[in-house]
């Protein structure tokens, strides 16, 4: 069998259960309003959340790397990639959070499965959220240790596997290795892991705790150091993952802790060692946004009375945004195809809000997934609110209200289902 027999075979699985996809087309600067497959339309389907992608500081710095060291780093970090400006991001991302340490990678996705096969092997054990992002999942499926999925926030469940964690039956030399991992905002309903709690309880039980905070950081915590400050458990975790993608408007990510941790990585992590290290442009761009970020706290503080603006509103007219806390807000509508109607209508209206379906979220759970900006006017964000109910409400009242059987994402799943969760 062929190619081309191959891709009609897979997609035409694909389109038979409705989660065929397509790339939209945007235009304009990355901001609160953008020309989306040619319509002019307000923007709630991003992840730069602070509006830090087309920030003047955040432009004139990635402008004068280009022109100073160039658009390339040239190689790997081990060989001839290893820049200043690398060094210096990673020291400033270590201050902010207030670690020792930070090792800077390509995306999230290469982190993850960077750091969790670089901690644990077979004959250990990984214990992980039922929700985790998809980069999680496929870390643990490289690190070919034991996998356990506790239910979505479920202390007492997770206590109960750490307890029954027994040492290895394989290699007599060591005892068996524990990673407990979870994301910090979950990236499909907007609720914030019990991040002290989570780390208490690895502490009690000496497991290493592995907290990917991507949409986090820099959105939550009174210093925007993400769900473990907003938890009170500032430098709770073991490793911290997060990104320069999102709320630091660049490209990239990175993972923190101790020095001891980013050696380790620098040694053995393989998305790190056989891959070209970040350009310059997008270096600087994150450090400037680093410094915007700090400099003003009233782009996080605005993102989150948007997001509740907009909870409230909806809320108030019958339609649910359970369980969302957070600046990522859904309105599980349920069947895929009603979802993605939802989705044109509301384009068509002027908003730009994705529908998000299987087996990006579980089945029977499609939703629009709205991810409001700290730019967004108040007005604006009335306006999507009234769209969605106009929208939603007449055939789906309460239908986001229910409380849907979600199962564990599989650690084994076929290619034509291993898209991203996000």
């Amino acid at each position: 069998m062929g190619v081309e027999e191959v891709a009609r075979e897979t997609l035409g699985r694909i389109r038979a259960r409705g989660t065929y996809r397509r790339m939209r087309v945007l235009e304009g600067a990355l901001g609160p309003r953008m020309r989306v497959d040619g319509r002019d339309v307000l923007l709630f389907a991003g992840s730069n959340y602070l509006d830090l992608a087309h920030h003047p500081e955040v432009v004139e710095a990635s402008v004068r790397a280009a022109r100073d060291t160039g658009c390339a780093a040239g190689g790997s970090r081990l060989i001839n990639g290893n820049l200043d400006g690398h060094e210096a991001l990673e020291a400033e991302l270590a201050e902010f959070l207030g670690v020792p340490a930070a090792l800077a990678f390509g995306t999230g996705y290469m982190a993850n499965v960077g750091v969790i096969p670089a901690l644990v092997g077979p004959d250990d054990l990984l214990i992980s959220d039922q929700l985790n992002h998809a980069s999680i999942v496929d870390g643990a499926r490289l690190s070919r240790a034991e996998v356990r999925v506790f239910p979505h926030g479920d202390l007492d469940a997770l206590d109960g596997i750490l307890s029954g964690a027994g040492p290895s039956h394989g290699r007599s030399h060591r005892s068996r290795r524990v990673l407990v991992m979870t994301d910090g905002v979950y990236s499909m309903d907007g609720d914030v892991a019990p991040v002290a709690e989570l780390a208490a309880l690895c502490c009690h039980h000496g497991a290493m705790f592995l907290l990917d905070d991507a949409h986090g950081i820099g959105t939550l915590g009174s210093g925007g150091r993400g769900s473990a400050e907003h938890s009170g458990c500032d430098g709770g975790s073991d490793v911290l993952v997060g990104t320069l993608g999102k709320s630091l408007g660049s490209f990239g990510a990175f993972v923190a802790g101790s020095s001891a941790l980013r050696d380790l990585l620098v040694n053995v992590a393989r998305s790190f060692i056989f891959s070209c290290a970040l350009a310059p442009p997008q270096v600087e761009a994150a450090r400037a946004a680093l410094r915007v970020l700090r400099a003003e706290p009233w782009r996080r503080q605005a993102l989150q009375e948007n997001a509740a603006r907009l909870r409230t509103r909806l809320s108030a007219a019958g339609v649910s945004t359970r369980p969302s806390t957070t600046h990522i807000v859904p309105v599980v509508i349920g069947d895929s195809a009603e979802t993605m109607r939802v989705c044109e209508a509301l384009l068509d209206r002027g908003f730009y809000a994705q529908g998000i379906r299987h087996p990006s979220v579980a089945e029977g759970t499609a939703r629009l997934r709205i991810t409001p900006m700290a730019t967004h006017r108040p007005e604006e964000i009335d306006a999507l609110a009234d769209a969605v109910v106009e929208l939603v409400e007449p055939s789906h009242v309460g239908v986001a209200d229910r409380d849907p059987d979600r199962k564990a994402e599989p650690i084994c799943r076929s290619a034509e289902s291993s898209g991203p969760a996000a």
